[in-house]
Order: structure tokens, then sequence, then C-alpha cells
């Protein structure tokens, strides 16, 4: 098969440097796990003498050794992907296949209707061919104040747009935009940025009036037809499909300012009536593919979170360099953009900036045979959606989409699209199975990636310096605990199923792609080696129980070695993809309180689901905080201000290790230094640094007196727990 040349390639594949270095790094490192496993196994105290203890320590290091060699899958030869938009346009011009874009939203409270439309109005706005850009919001809350909301966007669509692309304005979200520029613009006259700024927030003034009265004015429902799909027998659990096409791109008149033509803009609520399961985003999703295929059937479908604006005008025109590619465009069915969020504070005090995930992890996957698909900030080809397996002689149609100017009046299609946007349509078909996104996981994403691998299709993983989306993150401990709670339990149900990628993948995509998958499916496992290791050595400590070799042994290297030189790479690794050594820090501390929280709860709630004892749920993520947790949030003091089982989790947890440290150092007046340092250093280490990276925990329970504090009540029932342990610890020994 004769190549394409390299300077006629769309993008290039570069491997990430300091690879032979890690590999020895790695190397090393196994060699450390097997003796310290070797030691376990072959010192296990007689019985009587702490020999359960020993042996769940050993099987804690089992697991952590095992999870570590599945985490080796993604970090031995990662890739980066860098496509040549400039080669495209000298190739194709403006002859691009049309683009859809599903937007979706679930709730009106936890995501403003004044936050969904800014990050629709930065989709309409891309540097594309507007006639050929398609954006459908999917608003599973059915409500009217969104769809309030959409119609204002579609009027000042008509001034932004041409402004953004007059000015080469970047970011394009009109809130974000005028937050950062701060009447600092370089580009258009002061008169014109204030005009056009003054035209937003006057919008926002008038959506979040009508949000906070909670009715629509009779005059503007009058503006438009729509309005008339509510009535007072509505909410959003129970009404009928709703899809009303707000700016139809065929339509001569629908065209902007300065008469250039408007992006096709669509509204769709699907049907929701409380006897029919509506299988949450994954059905959401579906009923797009269905509605967006009698408007626009576009071959390329983008979907982004309501949260998650669009960074970089470029963004489409990047990702057609990987699908056109004469090469390897043919294999790609999918392209994935890391999760990116511009809220971070400086030294990111929750863990949430995902920048090894984003930076390691996920290129990593694109060079073991494809990067996750994590259900935003993705373009998919239309017909690996719609189920088709790759096949070496498939050639993809791009001129599907191109709007025929004879076709059906608006008000024929919209009646047509409401008919695959019911409750019934999916009845006896393959959708959710199949065809679309796939059903049954609050994590759907994850499994159509996983089918559509498993169909033969690969993925890039694109991180351009410019990242293509942003998005706000979550600003409090509770936010960042449901987050993780919501993708560990639906990542280990996927591990527990049929779709574990070991079983799933087997024969069909490659072992280190299928570790790949498991390093997420696993997190939740994870929380019971991690509150096993923060527990036993303590107490153990506390006991007078040695749980690991004596300083002055030769077996004590192989645990020192593994110990230091993991968290040195650990540290390297965030250094380098950006985070600062305070992040770093902050991040060992949330890895501890995700694993003894969230990630418990996850395995509680999958095992209960498994039993039959729940049914599955989905929570959505608040984007809303009150001033005074924005200002706690900014200066990077932890909020918890309520009383919540995690909670109470984590101050018993660091109490515990706070008495057992205090304890184990008192022991110095029974058995002297030597003694102590020589028997028990090693205990006395892992205590101290649970305790050295709880001193904010403690500071919440004894010395802050604002509202983010932790509660009174949670401080005083972890110390009852701590109370409790330690008296079953003396009458009944566990170690």
């Amino acid at each position: 098969m004769e190549t394409t040349p390299e300077s006629r390639r769309l993008f290039a594949t570069e491997s990430l440097g300091g690879r032979a270095v890690y590999r020895l790094h790695a190397v090393t490192v196994a060699a450390g796990i097997l003796l310290v496993l070797y030691y376990r196994a072959t010192h296990v105290p007689a019985a009587g003498e702490g020999r359960a203890v020993w042996l769940g320590m050993l099987a804690a290091e089992l697991w952590y050794s095992a999870y570590w060699v599945i985490t080796q899958s993604v970090r031995w030869s990662p890739v980066h992907r860098r496509p040549f938009k400039d080669r495209l346009a000298a190739r194709y011009g403006e002859r691009l296949p049309c683009v859809d874009i599903f937007v979706c939203t679930a709730d009106p409270q936890s995501e403003p209707p004044s936050l969904v439309i800014s990050t629709v109005l930065s989709l309409m706005a891309y540097d594309y061919p507007a006639e050929k850009l398609n954006v459908y919001l999917s608003d599973d809350g059915g409500s009217i104040f969104t769809f309030y909301a959409m119609w204002e966007a579609s009027s000042f669509a008509k001034h932004w747009i041409p402004f953004c692309k007059r000015y080469n304005i970047e970011p394009r979200s009109p809130a974000v935009y005028f937050s950062e520029s701060d009447g600092l613009q370089d580009l258009c006259t002061p008169k014109e940025w204030s005009l056009i700024k003054d035209m937003y927030d006057e919008m926002i003034q008038r959506i979040d009036a009508v949000v906070m009265s909670g009715k629509i004015p009779e005059e503007i429902k009058a503006n438009h037809k729509g309005f008339d799909e509510w009535n007072l027998e509505i909410n959003s659990k129970d009404h009928q499909p709703i899809v009303k096409i707000l700016i139809d791109g065929k339509d001569q008149n629908a065209v902007d300012k300065e008469g250039n033509v408007l992006p096709t803009l669509v509204y769709m609520a699907r049907e929701k009536r409380p006897q029919h399961h509506h299988n949450f985003k994954a059905g959401a999703m579906n009923a797009l593919i269905r509605v967006s295929s009698v408007i626009s059937n576009s071959p390329i479908i983008m979907n982004v979170d309501c949260d998650m604006y669009s960074n970089n005008k470029d963004t489409i025109r990047e990702s057609l360099c990987f699908f056109l590619d004469e090469e390897t465009g043919h294999k790609i069915g999918f392209v994935q953009y890391p999760q990116n969020y511009n809220n971070m504070t400086k030294n990111d005090i929750y863990g949430n900036s995902l920048q090894v995930i984003n930076k390691v992890e996920l290129p990593g996957l694109d060079s073991v045979g494809g990067a996750l698909y994590i259900g935003t900030g993705c373009f998919h080809r239309r017909e690996i959606l719609c189920g088709r397996k790759f096949t070496k002689d498939y050639k993809e149609d791009w001129n599907g989409g191109i709007k025929d100017k004879t076709q059906e009046s608006m008000h024929e299609i919209e009646e047509k699209a409401k008919s695959l946007a019911t409750c019934t349509y999916e009845y006896g078909m393959q959708w959710g199975d199949e065809i679309g996104l796939k059903y049954g996981c609050p994590v759907e994403d994850i499994i159509t990636g996983l089918a559509i691998h498993c169909r033969g299709w690969g993925s890039i993983c694109s991180s351009p310096t410019r990242p293509a989306f942003l998005g706000v993150g979550p600003t409090t401990l509770a936010q960042t605990l449901l987050q993780h709670k919501r993708w560990s339990e639906g990542n280990f149900s996927i591990f527990l199923s049929k779709y574990c990628s070991f079983l799933f993948g087997h024969g069909k995509i490659g072992l280190p792609l299928q570790m790949g998958y498991s390093i997420y499916g696993l997190w939740a496992p994870n929380s019971l080696a991690t509150l096993y290791y923060v527990i036993i050595p303590s107490l153990a400590l506390l006991k007078g129980t040695p749980l690991f070799p004596e300083m002055t042994s030769p077996w004590i290297v192989p645990f020192i070695y593994v110990f230091f030189v993991k968290n040195l790479y650990s540290l390297y690794e965030a250094l380098s993809c950006g985070d600062t050594l305070k992040g770093w820090w902050n991040g060992q501390r949330m890895w501890l309180v995700k694993r003894i929280t969230s990630y418990l709860f996850g395995v509680i709630d999958t095992l209960r689901k498994l039993l039959g004892l729940s049914q599955m749920s989905f929570a959505v993520s608040s984007k809303v905080s009150n001033e005074d947790v924005s200002k706690r949030y900014k200066q990077e003091i932890m909020e918890f201000g309520s009383s919540t089982p995690e909670y109470v989790i984590i101050a018993t947890i660091v109490l515990l290790n706070l008495v057992c440290l205090v304890g184990g150092l008192r022991q110095i007046t029974t058995y002297g230094w030597n003694v102590l340092l020589k028997v028990f250093s090693p205990q006395l280490i892992l205590c101290g640094m649970v305790v050295i990276t709880s001193i904010p925990f403690y500071e919440a329970m004894f010395l802050r007196k604002d509202k983010g504090s932790i509660p009174f009540s949670v401080t005083l029932t972890s110390i009852g727990f701590v109370v409790l342990a330690l008296l079953v610890e003396i009458l009944v020994p566990i170690v």
C-alpha cells in the first residue's frame, strides 16, 4: 500500500520525550514491588502474633501492585497529535463537511439558562462556514426558561457572531470574553465594544429577571409560537416532545446584521413520562441523533456539556484534519479533547484540574489503540454512533447534510422531528444497544467508546496548546466528592458487567487498551486497600505491633525505595503537566479523601445495585455557588459547612491517625528512642504523612469559625467513632 508523503499528511504523531528514563524508573519500581511482596509472603508471623493483620497488609499491597501495573499501560509510550489546518485549507478550501453540534443540559437550577446560552453562542461563532453549522440544545429539564434564553440568544447571535469574526475574538463565549477583557479591547473601537457588551448584559438581566419571577410575561410569549408548548400541567418529568427551530439556516431571511448566513439553531426537549425510563444523558443524545437526522443530518457530530464553552475558534477545522487525512483518517471514529476547567485556583485545592489525566493518560490511551470517549468535547462520525463497524473499504460521504433548498417547510420538519423524540419511539429497536449511545450505566460515554473501539475504529486525543473547551469545575468539596462518586460508581459498574474491557474487548482490542480502560474501572475498589492502609498500621503503632521491617534490616530498602520513588515521579509528572508544588500536595490530599469517601460509596452503591437493592440514578453537579463559598474557594480554603457521611469518615480517619501518632510517640518513654525508631519508624512516617496532609481538616474542626468549617456535630460524631475504635481495639484486639 502506498503511503502518503509526510508533507501531505494533515496531522503528525509525535512521541513524548523522556520515555527511556521512565521505563528504567518503571523497571526498578517493579523490582522493588516484587521484593516487598516477597518479604510479606516469607515473613508471616505465627498465629496469634498479628498474622491476620499481616496478611491484610499483603492483600492491600498486592492490590496496589496490580493496579500500578495496570496504570503503566498508558505511560509506556504516550503520543501527541499535531493537526495542520493550513494544509486542510489549501486542499479543501471551504469544501468541508457539515457539522451538527449537540449541547446537553438537564436542570435549570444547577445549570442556569444564562450559562447554557453563553456556551451555545460560543459554538455558533466557530470560524467555520455558517451554512454548514447546526447547533442543537437538548433540554432534559424541559424548562420554558431555558427555551426563553435560547430565543433571546437567537436574536443576540445576529450581533455577536459578526462581531467575533470581524475582530477575531477569543474566546467566543460572551460571558467569558467580557469578564476577561474588562474593557481593555484592542481590536475594536470602545464604542462598538461597549455596545455589544451592553446588549449582552441587558439580555442576561432579562433572562435572570424572568427566571427569578418564575413566569414568562405574556408580551414575550406573543413573540414566538414555541411558548405555546408549555402549560400549567407540564413539569420536567412529564411533558410532550418539543422541537423548535429557532434559526433555520435554509431560510434566506435568517441572516446576521451584516447579511451573512446564520447557523441553524434548534431547541429540543424529548418527551418525558413517569412510566417510561428516560436513560439519562444517553437517552437525550440518542434523541438528538434522530432529531438532527431530519433537520441537518451532518456526517460529523460534536457533543459538549452546557458548561463547556468553545475556547478555540479553529477546533472544528483541527478535528477535520484527523478525519480527512488520506492515510489514516478512514480509521478514526472519534476525536476526543480533554476536559479542562477555567475556574481552577492556582494550587487546585480540590485536585480537579485533571492535568495528569489530560496530558499523560489520555495521550497514553491514544498510543495503545484509542483515547476514551469522555462524554463532552468529542467529534464523532455520525455513522459510528449509529452502529457501523469499521471496514477497510468504507468511504465516508462528506457531502451528507448539505442543505436542500426544496425541503419541507419548517413546521413539517419540526413535526417529523417530534415523532422521533417520543418515549415509545425506541421500543422494539436497537437504540441504546447496537445503535446510539449505550444504556444502563451512569457513564454511558465510556461503554459507548469501548463499543466503538471493539467495532474496529480508532480514536484520537487532541490536546492543542490553546484548550479547545473550557468549563466550570467543582468549587466545593461536596461537588467534588459527588462528581467522583458518580464517575467511580459508573466505571466500577462497567468493570463488573459484560462491558468489562477484559471480557467485552477480548480479541477485539489489544491488552494495553483493555488495561487502560480498567484504570478508571478500578478507581472505586482502591478505597478498600486505602482504608486498610490508613487505619490498621496506625492502630498497630498505638498497640506496639510492628508491620514493616526494622530500619536496620536490608528489607526496609525496597519499601523506602518504592514509596519515595513513586512519590517523586508523581511530583515530576504533576509539575511537568503544569501543576504547582502546592497543587501536587493538594492532589495527594484529595487522592486520599476521594478514596475513603467517593470511591468507597461508589463500591457500596454499585454492589447494592447488583443485588437489586437500589436503582441507577444520575445526580447533576451544581454549577452555582453563593458569594461566601466562592470567596473561600478563591482563597483556597476548603469548604465543608454541612453534615454528611463523607465528612464524618474524613474526620474520623484524620482524628484516629492523630491520636495514634501521639500515642506512638508517647511510647518513647516506655521503649526509648532507639527501639521506637528502629522498629516503628515506617509506621510513624505513614501515620505522620496522614496527619500532615490533614492539617486543613484539623483547622476546619477546631480553629475555623466561618460557615464553611466542619460542623460541631460532625466533629463530635467522629470523636465518638474514634473512641469506639479504640475501645474495640482494647477489648477485642484486631492488631
